[in-house]
């Protein structure tokens, strides 16, 4: 499958893709902290996290970082 093939069928089917690309966003940053999203897929933190705002998650305890126990 190639993307252009992909964005093409849904357009034809009438699927509002700019919608459907920030919704799936907003469901990732619930699932995961912003910033890892971010970094994944390219966004800036800023617009991660207004995004995972609008969706309606926290992630306020999310301490980016190295968090590995070394003993």
């Amino acid at each position: 499958m190639h993307p252009g093939t992909l964005r093409d069928g849904r357009r034809g089917l009438g699927v509002p893709l700019q919608r459907a690309r920030t919704s799936s966003i907003r469901h990732l940053v619930l699932q995961a902290p912003a910033p890892v999203i971010a970094k994944a897929l390219g966004y800036h933190d800023k617009t991660a996290t207004r995004l995972v705002t609008e969706a309606g998650g926290t992630w306020s305890r999310y301490a980016p970082g190295d968090h590995e126990r070394r003993r």
